[in-house]
């Protein structure tokens, strides 16, 4: 007889796989999505009851690449701090799930896709999303897996968003849910920046109200003003002062003239902070759809997962049997700690098992990102006590 731990490996699993399910996948907006192409990374194996997997869901730039090289720009993946062998999320004990949502731009459906009814890229033709619509994707896929029940779901900021959807959307089917650095709802202030990146994109001569994939020549002007807009909200003023300060880039070596016209007063990129988020905004067209950028921002702002209970965020938990961790950082003012306590309050109210922890940091909403072993402590405390016998 096999062990509780014996693989069980085919062709579903591994890395760099798509899948094209049938559907449809009703959405939020009332349309219907057919087929619904899904890409997915998993690491690890699904042990005989399966009962370890460990679904993780990415935020608004990420992707499927949780733990492996990224194919555009050769990078590790986005969270090879948490997951990995000796590491929280270990492929050792866990089967380990990351999924391109779908909207985006790294294989799963979205606006750079086919239109089955048309042969070409959906575009703007594309269906409005929301979170429980990515989360309702993410569900088709582990029932193509063959997965009834996941050990845990982890997310930060919008991967945040999903995992705290999941136990409401899917009760019976998440034993823990890991939420790090997120929010229940979008804020106004949220909406307000999210409206500032996708106003720079549609203002590009080059977007074409979503037109442009025939040609290639995309709208990259206004995306990397976008992702420099958001880029702001993801750092905190002492690590920016910090790490930039009002520095000027140096120099040296340019021949400058010490008379008014040679003096370096302009609007060339003077400060470290300029060249620093220009870069961010010129790196990112590489790697991200302009549409995809759109559609998924809109989702986030969609978002709020007490609206379905008369606004009352308690009523959505009530009944749970799945075991919450929450994390914030002192210094995120995207989503602060605020927006944790509300959540883990409603919890409470609910009578829910949930645990909450307020990190220090100075890296700002970014922080969960990065290094910071307390985080790692939690969440692997976290998930051995859940663990199995």
């Amino acid at each position: 007889m096999a062990s509780a731990s014996a693989p069980l490996l085919d062709e579903r699993f591994g890395l760099d796989r798509r899948i094209t399910l049938l559907g449809p996948l009703p959405l939020d907006c009332g349309a219907a999505l057919a087929p619904v192409q899904i890409a997915y990374e998993t690491y690890g194996a699904l042990n005989a009851d399966k009962s370890n997997a460990i679904l993780i869901c990415h935020a608004l730039t990420g992707d499927q690449y949780v733990a492996s090289t990224h194919p555009i720009t050769g990078k590790p993946g986005w969270w090879q701090r948490l997951v990995g062998e000796g590491k929280p999320v270990d492929p050792a004990r866990d089967f380990i799930i990351c999924a391109n949502v779908i909207g985006s731009c790294m294989g799963s459906s979205g606006p750079a896709t086919v239109n089955p009814a048309t042969g070409e890229p959906w575009g703007m033709d594309f269906p409005v999303l929301s979170i429980a619509d990515m989360v309702r994707a993410q569900a088709l896929l582990l029932d193509y897996l063959g997965i009834p029940v996941l050990s845990a779901v982890i997310g930060g900021s919008m991967g945040g968003m999903q995992a705290i959807s999941w136990p409401v959307l899917y009760p019976d089917r998440v034993r823990a849910a890991l939420v790090i650095a997120s929010t229940a709802r979008h804020s106004a202030q949220n909406i307000a920046f999210h409206e500032v990146g996708r106003q720079a994109i549609m203002a590009d001569p080059r977007w074409r109200k979503g037109a442009y994939y025939a040609d290639g020549d995309v709208p990259a002007s206004g995306l990397a003003v976008a992702r420099m807009a958001a880029h702001i909200t993801y750092l905190s003023e002492a690590g920016l002062t910090e790490k930039f300060g009002r520095r000027l880039q140096d120099r040296s070596g340019q021949g400058a003239s010490q008379d008014c016209s040679g003096s370096g007063f302009g609007f060339d990129a003077d400060f470290q902070i300029q060249s620093y988020l220009r870069h961010q905004g010129i790196s990112f067209v590489d790697r991200f759809d302009a549409n995809s950028y759109l559609y998924i921002t809109r989702a986030m702002d969609y978002f709020d997962l007490a609206e379905p209970y008369d606004g009352v965020l308690a009523n959505a938990f009530m009944g749970t049997k799945t075991r919450f961790c929450l994390i914030s950082f002192d210094t995120d003012w995207l989503y602060p700690t605020a927006e944790s306590r509300r959540i883990v309050h409603a919890l409470n109210a609910a009578g829910a098992e949930v645990s909450f922890v307020e990190l220090s940091s100075p890296f700002g909403h970014d922080a969960f990102l990065l290094d910071c072993p307390e985080m790692n402590r939690i969440v692997d405390g976290f998930l051995r006590a859940g663990a199995n016998p």
